[in-house]
């Protein structure tokens, strides 16, 4: 979904700010635990960087929001069956458009 030149920034993102910093997360848990909520960030980013700050900035206030905005909230598998199609920006359809307009109008 990133170009080469920003991966290691989007990497860096999730890994550092996207984490065990959120609650309702706990220093013991694995990263596996923690992938429902980064590929969130990563969907609603739609490979765009700003707005993957933007999503992981909801998440900190309330990681349901987040999750509520991806469409990940009423299931705790759905972020497993979601998968990009390659480099840019991913077809959304209007539903997931409308949930992001939604979620993240306030940041």
């Amino acid at each position: 979904m990133y170009p080469a030149e920003t991966r290691d920034e989007v990497a860096r993102l999730l890994e550092e700010e996207c984490g065990h910093n959120i609650p309702p997360s706990r220093p013991d848990e694995d990263e596996f635990a923690l992938e429902r909520l980064r590929f969130a960030a990563l969907k609603v980013s739609n490979g765009d960087v700003d707005v993957l700050k933007k999503a992981i900035d909801l998440a900190k206030q309330d990681f349901r929001e987040l999750l509520g905005a991806a469409g990940f909230a009423w299931s705790t598998t759905a972020h497993k069956k979601w998968l990009p199609t390659g480099m840019g920006p991913q077809p959304e359809g209007w539903w997931t458009r409308r949930r992001k307009k939604l979620f993240l109008s306030q940041y």
